[in-house]
Formats: structure tokens, sequence, C-alpha cells
């Protein structure tokens, strides 16, 4: 006989589902990759079916051959951990690149742990982070691939802005003269990036998903929000110290992974803080470490490295940041 978990009342009912919510997901993310998809052509759409039909399949195989249980692909959790790890790649990487990914990602973040529900780490991240450590020359390889709808898009470059900030400070340049020699305007960091990875070519895209999901209540705003604030604050008052070394708050929170990775991956259910408390906590985390890995790492971008430590600390989050018993006296 199976041992049955019993919590206490009161118990709150909802017609939302796993299935469901990781739909309204894969909906929010859609303006996110017809963009890429217009920007990068056949590459994009090559990463994204690649990674969706190798993370579904990996998954099947490791409950249906390894494990023995119930196959749960249908619920669109390893469909969504292919599309988020394919938006986290360079356009120009090769199809086996992302099957690797894929491969590390559920075989090793999610179904090692149980599967979907017991997963302690992001898994598009844990994939994404191992790839880069594994093969850094193909993750740091931001040549634009030829899109099948426009020629000559003069708006993106090669390397992503993160990283030609980091060269230009290394060779003895100042912010303002990066800025210059790039061209760098607020309206190409909201609607084009200068080179990056495929899922962020456009903030406008990533915060339409954004408000979709808040529109559907399948996340709540507190920790991108916080995210966001985190790294403007911090970002601002290193700009304000020294303008010619740190770059300021609106160049920090569009350009990278900040959006993709506050909306999108740090909200993930399972690898988030349960309550209001830890969820603030998380996202300065997220914020904090962002930002000190793009000013003092080796690395131009922190993102994926923030959330996955600010994942390590959810178990002593949620154990420490918990609510009031429902009917304890206030003292």
């Amino acid at each position: 006989m199976k041992k049955l978990i019993v919590s206490p009342a009161p118990h709150i009912h909802s017609k939302e589902n796993t299935k469901s919510l990781m739909r309204d997901v894969m909906i929010a993310l859609s303006p996110t990759v017809l963009v890429s998809i217009y920007f990068f052509g056949l590459s994009a759409i090559k990463l994204i079916l690649v990674g969706v039909i190798s993370c579904v399949l990996v998954e099947y195989l490791i409950q249906k051959y390894l494990l023995k249980t119930k196959v749960t692909i249908n619920d669109y959790s390893a469909a969504l951990t292919g599309v988020l790890l394919a938006l986290n790649l360079p356009p120009s990487s090769p199809w086996w690149l992302i099957l690797i990914g894929s491969i590390v990602a559920i075989g090793v973040a999610k179904m090692t742990f149980g599967g979907l529900g017991q997963n302690i780490f992001n898994p598009a991240l844990v994939g994404r982070v191992f790839l880069l450590v594994s093969f850094p020359a193909l993750m740091t390889d931001w040549s634009i691939p030829q899109s099948w709808f426009r020629e000559g898009i003069d708006a993106v470059t090669g390397p992503t802005p993160l990283a030609m900030v980091k060269e230009g400070l290394l060779s003895g340049q100042t912010i303002p003269e990066i800025f210059a020699a790039n061209s760098f305007t607020t309206k190409q960091m909201l609607f084009v990036k200068m080179g990056g990875s495929v899922g962020e070519i456009s903030a406008v895209a990533l915060v339409i998903g954004f408000i979709y999901l808040l529109i559907r209540r399948v996340i709540k705003p507190t920790i991108p929000v916080t995210i966001v604030c985190t790294v403007a604050l911090i970002s601002t008052v290193f700009y304000l110290v020294d303008p010619m070394q740190y770059t300021g708050p609106l160049f920090n929170v569009l350009t990278g992974g900040v959006l993709l990775g506050s909306i999108f991956m740090a909200t993930d259910y399972v690898t988030s803080p349960m309550n209001t408390k830890g969820m603030i906590i998380y996202g300065i985390g997220i914020g904090i470490i962002t930002v000190m890995i793009r000013y003092f790492g080796a690395y131009p971008e922190g993102m994926s490295f923030a959330i996955l430590i600010m994942n390590a600390t959810v178990p002593l989050l949620n154990k420490y940041c918990k609510p009031q018993r429902f009917g304890k006296e206030v003292k």
C-alpha cells in the first residue's frame, strides 16, 4: 500500500493542473519564439525542434525503460524544458549541442531527483551551464545566422552587448567610448538585441509573455519584479560611483538574460520559494549575484549561475520563511 500524504484543512481546489500551467507558459513564450524565428530563421526552428523532441524522448526512455514508472511526457513539462534550453543557446549552435544539453537537463537535473516536482535545480539552466562549461567556444559563438525573412539586419551584430562591454573594459576603453563605438540605443535593446541567445532578441516580446502569465495568474510578479529592481538598484549605485567603468540600470535590465531568466526560469514552481518573504529574498539574491558576476566575474553574463545558486537556497527559504499557520493566535 502506498503511503498517503494528508494535509490539514483548509483545502483550496483549482481547475488548474500541470498540463494547463505548462501550456500557458508555452503560450507566453510564443512571442519570443516568433521573434527569434523572424530574425534567425531555420537556425531558431532547428534548435527549438531538436530541444523539444530530445527532451521529450529522453524523459520517455528513462521513465519507460529505466525507472519503469508512468510516462508523463503529455504534461508538457519536458517540452517546455526543451524550448527554454533552446532559447538559452546561441543561434549558431549545432544540433548535437542541444541534444547533449537535453540529456543533461532531463536525465541529470530532472529525472535523477525523481522527476517533475522533485528536482532541486531548474533543468534547462543546468543543461545550459553544463554546455557553457564543457563547450565554451560554441556557447560564446554569437555569429548571426541568415534569416529567411530579412537580409542585412544592421541592428543585429556579432557579440552580445555584455561581451562587448567586458572586452572593451579589458582593452582600456570607458563605458561611453564602448557605447559610442557600438551605437547602443534604448530602441535596439528593447526590440532587437545586438547579438545574444535565441530568446534574448527582444525585451518587448518577453514582457508581453510576462503580462500574459500575470493575467492568467500562472506566476506572481514578486520574483521577476524583485530581480529587475535589484539589478537596477545595484547597477545604479555602481554607475553613480563610476560611470566610466560601470554600465547603468537600463542597460543591465534590457541586455543579457535578466528578463528571460527572471520571468520564465526563476519563477519555476518547483525550484522557487513558496511564500512571498522567501520569494523576495530569492529575487534579491539572484539580482545581486547577477550584477556581481557581470561586473567582477570572468563571464559577461551571470543570470544562469545566479538562479542555480539561489535554487540551492530554496529548501532553507521554505523552512525559515514559513507563513503563519491558519488559525494560529497572533501575539
